[in-house]
Formats: structure tokens, sequence, C-alpha cells
């Protein structure tokens, strides 16, 4: 049914997964099932849809019943994470129609895959999301769906439409693949509801987005573009796409310049790194980011918005040195690409006009998506078109990217996993309870004798 778990290897390797992919599909035995039929329940406008009743819809019971995929989110939680368990209920796993084939789960090898979890013991509310990077619809699972169905809330992930290192080649033209993000998560709201409403007997009383990097980027603009389909959204360093700078067009090419001199001992190479927007602090975690994600990243969603930079080749060549080649990746400057450059990103583009209640929260050490060329610019956009009033953002000290940091840097490196379930049931209490959220503040860094891992003093 769903992917082999392979045996997880070093910090970097994971991480590396965890953000941009795995491929490898296997089955599931019938015999994982409670039952066969009271589980087979139809979802709207899905090609293909497959049901079974667990007796634990969260990680600590589908993994072993093959349900989830752990190499989805291999990489993203700090050792030691805790979560709930024991939810008993329903999991639906399917595909709408769809014409790319990069997903391979369940040896379908098809895209637009979902899974809905339908907990026996329902609250009234929905929780969507989708995937970090380019990640597939098991990313948020011990982020974000055994947190919510332990709350009683029904669960939906999409994998967005496309996965993996090759979405550019998903589409017509630049900026398609991403656009497409959009448009499956509308799906997956609108069928997630009807297929709660068949199940439950009513409609969800509420509707939540969730996400992390690319899927907090997701919750952001559908608050922004779809707010009638949701009551509120909490992200965690969401992805920033705007037309001009900053965005991860810029940030990226603009530290693959920089590092190489801060590792050499160039002078200037530090402030350089600094001025570029990577925070004091997170100076061990760059050569990390420099050989397994600055580069890949930015050349994947470059060669999805600007193809022509490289000419015929396929996002870029890696790690070649400044003005040797002819499209050298660490050459590029967003700011010099023509107008149509800046149209197609500006098609899938953040405007801060939220028009849902919206919690942010980002770490001041995250060294993928800086916080002041990020977080701190989207909470600016929200202010500046006045929807400050609707929005809360949370730095929280020491935090980073992905929480499989911690394990290389545990004494600094605060985890971002509770912190978000916080975030989250302050949504919940800020729309459904009319309890006010803290205002947005900076989140002072854990005593020492904090437990960094479980603990958030959000």
């Amino acid at each position: 049914m769903l992917k082999t778990t392979r045996p997880l290897a070093v910090a970097a390797a994971l991480l590396m997964a965890a953000t941009l992919g795995s491929t490898a599909a296997s089955a599931v035995p019938e015999s994982d099932s409670i039952a066969a039929s009271p589980c087979r329940v139809r979802v709207p406008g899905a090609e293909r849809v497959i049901g079974a009743c667990l007796a634990d819809l969260t990680t600590a019971g589908t993994v072993a019943s093959g349900h989830t995929d752990p190499n989805d989110w291999a990489g993203l939680e700090a050792p030691g994470t805790v979560n709930p368990s024991g939810i008993e209920g329903v999991q639906l796993d399917g595909y709408f129609p769809d014409t790319s084939t990069t997903n391979t789960n369940h040896g379908w090898n098809h895209d637009s895959q979902f899974v809905i979890r339908l907990p026996k013991k329902w609250n009234g509310g929905l929780v969507v999301a989708g995937p970090p990077g380019l990640r597939e619809q098991y990313a948020n699972d011990r982020l974000i769906s055994d947190h919510v169905l332990a709350q009683g809330f029904a669960y939906a992930a999409t994998d967005k439409g496309n996965t993996g290192e090759l979405i550019y080649r998903d589409g017509r033209r630049p900026g398609d693949a991403i656009a497409e993000w959009h448009r499956r998560v509308a799906q997956l709201t609108v069928a997630a509801k009807r297929v709660a409403a068949r199940h439950y007997g009513r409609r969800p009383a509420t509707t939540y987005m969730a996400g992390a990097s690319a899927g907090g980027y997701l919750v952001r603009w559908q608050l922004e573009n779809n707010p009638g389909l949701f009551t509120g959204g909490v992200e965690l360093h969401g992805v920033l796409f705007t037309p001009d700078s900053p965005n991860i067009l810029d940030t990226a090419p603009a530290a693959l310049r920089a590092y190489p001199k801060f590792r050499d001992n160039v002078p200037g190479g530090l402030e350089e790194m600094h001025a570029a927007g990577y925070p004091v602090g997170s100076e061990k975690i760059w050569e990390f980011h420099y050989r397994n994600l600055w580069d890949s990243l930015q050349r994947t969603m470059r060669e999805e918005v600007d193809p022509g930079y490289d000419g015929p080749k396929e996002a870029g060549t890696p790690f070649c040195p400044p003005n040797t080649i002819t499209g050298c990746d660490t050459d590029y400057v967003y700011a010099d690409r023509p107008a149509a450059v800046h149209e197609a990103i500006e098609k899938v583009s953040l405007t801060g006009r939220i028009k849902r209640p919206l919690i942010s929260l980002q770490g001041t050490l995250d060294a993928l998506l800086p916080i002041t060329r990020s977080g701190d610019v989207y909470a600016r956009m929200v202010d500046d078109a006045g929807r400050g009033g609707m929005h809360r953002y949370y730095r929280v000290t020491n935090g980073t990217h992905a929480d499989g940091l911690y394990r290389a840097m545990p004494t600094v490196v605060q985890s971002m996993s509770p912190c978000f379930a916080t975030a989250f049931d302050t949504l919940a209490a800020w729309t459904r309870n009319g309890t006010p959220a803290p205002a947005s503040r900076t989140v002072p860094a854990a005593p020492e004798q904090a437990d960094r891992i479980n603990d958030c003093g959000l």
C-alpha cells in the first residue's frame, strides 16, 4: 500500500530526504483493517479511494499498519518527540484525476493523492494540510495529524498535485506547478467537508488550514484567496513568494555566493552572510544547508518560474563557481531577470491580505528561509494591508527550519513542534471560543533545564 520504511540515515540525509522527496513503494496486507464494509466512504470527485477502519489513526498505529510513510516526515522532528496515540477511526486514501505521475505511494504512480482521517470521537472540526518542501501527503502526520486527531478534529492532507525535484515538468507554463498546489488544497477541502458531513451526519463547524514551509505558504495563500473555505489557519516558516525581493529566488543564491568565502576564511564572508539575512548564531548549520538545501531548493523553484535562465538544461548546475558557465546557479540575480519571470512569480505571490485569522511562527535561527527575509516580511505585508488585527506572529528564539537539526545542536536549538501545537490550540480557542490570542511577540529562549523537545514557552 505505502512505501517501505527504510533505515534512517544520518541527520543530514534525513533532512535532505524530508525536504526533497523519496520514491520507493510497497503494499499493506488486508488484515490491517478492523473491518472492510463500514469503511468504504465515498470521496466526491476522487478517481480512486480505499478505506480502512483502524484502531489507531495516529502514527503510533499507522506506522505498524502501513497507513503512513515515515520517510515522508524523516528529519522533521527532534529525537524524543512525544505524540498522542490511541485514536480510533476511519482512514481514506485515494487520488483525484490528474495527468502527472510523480507520487508512487500505494504503487499508484499518480499525483493528487490524499489521505482523510475521521476519528470516532469527533469534535465537529476539520483540519486540512499541504506538505512541506516537495513531499507527499503523509509528511505532516507527526507535526499536525497526530495532534489534531487527539483533539477530535478530522484531518485531510494532499500531496499538492506534484512531488519531488522535477515538479517543474508539471504544467505548461512557468508557475503552473505551484499554482496547482492551490487548486488541490481547495479541491480536497471541499471534498473532505462533504465526506465529514456524510460520515458524521453534519458538516464541520470549523475548518482550519495548517502547514509548514511550502505548506505554510499554502495556508497564507488560502486565507488570502479562498477564505470562504476556512475558519482560520496556522503556519510555520512559510515560503515567501512576492514579485519583488525578498523571496526564495534571491536569498538562496546570495548564500551560495557568500558561504564559500566564510568557509574558506575569506575576509568579509561572515559579514556577507549576515547581510543576506542568515542569522547570527546559525553559523554551525550553514555547511549542512549549503551542501543539501540552498542550491537544490532554489534550482527546483527557479526552473519552475524561470526555465530560460540556464537554457536547455534542467535546473542548472550545482555548486558551479561564480562566473564560470552560462546559467550558473551562484550567479542568479532575481532582480535582473526579465519581466516575464516576475510575472510568473506574481501569479503565485502573496499579498498579506488575509481574510481569516492566522497565526504564524518562525524560528530565529532558520537558515533555509531567513526570518528577516521571510516571516518578518510577511508580517509587515499583513500589517500594511490593514489586516494586522487578525494576525499573530510569534518569533521563536533558537528555532530552526526542521527539528531534525536538534540532534546536532541540542543545547542551542528549540524544537518547533510543541510551539506549533500550542499555536494551533490558541487558534482554535480564538476562533471557537472568542479567547483572544496573545499579542505577537518574540518568544524568549528556553532555560537550560527546560525540555526543548516537547515544551514551548509560547
